[in-house]
């Protein structure tokens, strides 16, 4: 049987009211996949996946089947090349910012955006999509090295015919996801994020699984292998290459290899393939000459590219990218923002100056709802020269492709009663990467005084699932995951 469901295109709808579905979808497709396996009461089956929410969707689905399956990636991207250079879909929301601040023509726009996106696949850097599909692999969800072939190369048609065949093996062996979906297995996702930089998205979405696979995992987690991990594969969006690079210069196995040989996975843990992540990485295969990996004795960072912060505006944590950061400590005034438009209209008539913080609040899960990624803002940050000089913070998500002081997944959000609700323009907000901190320099008391003073935007959902969507989801410090309320459970 072939099962489609839907999906969400987060570069159509990114900056717009309609980024509030894309988590959303997440739940809906899993839903999906459940409900089809559960109805037709299937033994195996094979899961293909594309762009960001469809990867994470797919693996929750499995954890809850339990059956035996594969889920297949479909594919990056080919990079674009605009005057020599690669390009990608990210090149182009960073010229909107430099557009807007008059250093990019209209014709050069026009230009860059015509050659961003070549043809079919996912994302081209070491966003959430590759981010993900790299996961699912050293998770053992997927083979390793099968993520790794651009959509548009002829290896995908060898990747599906296996995929095929092993589904086979894998029912005859009773190989299910509770087999491995272990504890180790998220620390070696984890690390394989940290090592190569990969987006924050990752957090939530393993969080996420991690609950549906009944694996305990915590923010913390993250922090603590991030902080052993080095970052050795120079991707971007804090490096100089892409997806299609990686898969050249050896893929997933190279950077499985490397972080095996120094001792940073768990090589015993069982994948999909019936051997073990270990073995699997066995058979990595170099590219003489390639830089995009280096050897993890001479890393391009000493540490992984996730941290968490905890403060007085984010106790229950929040998420930072640091990859490529050189500015670990940053304090300036807020300017507070109570939704992702009129941040980004600030951003475009120059209305953020260097040193401002700007604060984006009432986008997270059950504020947006559906906690929208802030790259528009961001990226035009970075465009119009600013990504270096000011910090953001948000209730919402980002795209992996985000750079810079950015802290997202902010918790409690301020839709829950969390202190980013609490903030005033011109208040003192601090970050501080080394002390993994996230603070407002009030004392408890002024901020209590402010309890109750925030009041969040009026409600544009209230029928439909998006209601839904508000009235079940929790926070995104355990996964943005949806629970069933305590009075009908059983």
């Amino acid at each position: 049987m072939e099962i489609n469901t839907i999906a969400i295109s987060d570069v159509a709808t990114m900056g717009s009211e309609g980024m509030k579905t894309s988590l959303v979808s997440r739940e809906v497709i899993a839903d999906s996949i459940e409900l089809v396996a559960l109805g037709h009461q299937l033994d195996a089956l094979v899961t293909i996946v594309g762009c960001d929410k469809t990867i994470p969707a797919a693996a929750m689905a499995h954890a809850r089947l339990n059956i035996p399956g594969v889920i297949v990636y479909s594919g990056s991207i080919l990079p674009g090349e605009w005057r020599g250079s690669p390009v990608t879909v990210a090149s182009v929301f960073e010229a909107v910012g430099a557009h807007a601040a008059g250093r990019l023509s209209d014709v050069d726009l026009a230009e860059l955006e015509a050659s961003a996106c070549p043809g079919a696949g996912a994302c081209g850097g070491q966003y959430t999509a590759n981010t993900m599909a790299m996961a699912l692999e050293f998770l053992g969800l997927s083979p390793l090295g099968s993520a790794g072939p651009p959509a548009l190369d002829p290896r995908r048609e060898r990747v599906a015919a296996e995929a095929g065949r092993l589904v086979l093996d894998v029912l005859a062996d009773g190989r299910t996801p509770d087999r491995i979906l272990t504890p180790g297995a998220f620390a070696n996702a984890i690390a394989a994020g940290a090592a190569t930089a990969g987006s924050t998205n990752l957090v939530l979405h393993l969080l996420a699984l991690a609950r549906e696979a009944g694996v305990p995992l915590e923010l913390g987690d993250f922090d603590a292998i991030s902080a052993r991990t080095p970052v050795i594969a120079d991707l971007m969006p804090h490096g100089r290459y892409t997806a299609v690079d990686l898969d050249r210069a050896g893929g997933s196995r190279l950077v499985a290899s490397r972080l095996a040989e120094a001792g940073l996975l768990d090589t015993g843990q069982l994948t999909v393939t019936g051997r073990s992540l270990g073995e699997e990485a066995a058979g990595a295969r170099e590219q003489p000459g390639q830089d995009v990996v280096v050897p993890v004795s001479r890393p391009l960072e000493p540490q992984g590219g996730l941290v968490v912060l905890h403060g007085n505006l984010a106790p229950e944590g929040c998420v930072v990218k640091v990859a490529g950061l050189s500015r670990l400590r940053h304090t300036g005034p807020a300017r507070v923002f109570e939704r992702e438009e009129t941040a980004m209209s600030a951003v475009q008539s120059g209305g953020i100056a260097a040193g401002d913080v700007v604060v984006i609040r009432g986008e997270g899960p059950r504020g947006g709802p559906g906690m929208r990624e802030m790259l528009g803002v961001t990226a035009a940050l970075v465009g119009r020269g600013l990504g270096d000089r000011v910090a953001l913070l948000t209730d919402g998500r980002f795209s992996g492709a985000t750079r810079g002081l950015m802290a997202g997944h902010v918790a409690p959000e301020a839709a829950a009663g969390g202190p980013i609700g609490l903030l005033r323009d011109g208040d003192p907000v601090t970050f501080d990467v080394r002390e993994r901190t996230l603070r407002v320099e009030l004392t408890a008391a002024e901020l209590a005084a402010r309890t109750g003073e925030w009041r969040p935007l009026e409600d544009r959902y209230r029928t439909g699932v998006m209601a839904k969507y508000r009235a079940l989801v929790g926070s995104a410090s355990d996964g943005a995951v949806l629970t069933v309320p305590e009075k009908v459970r059983p």
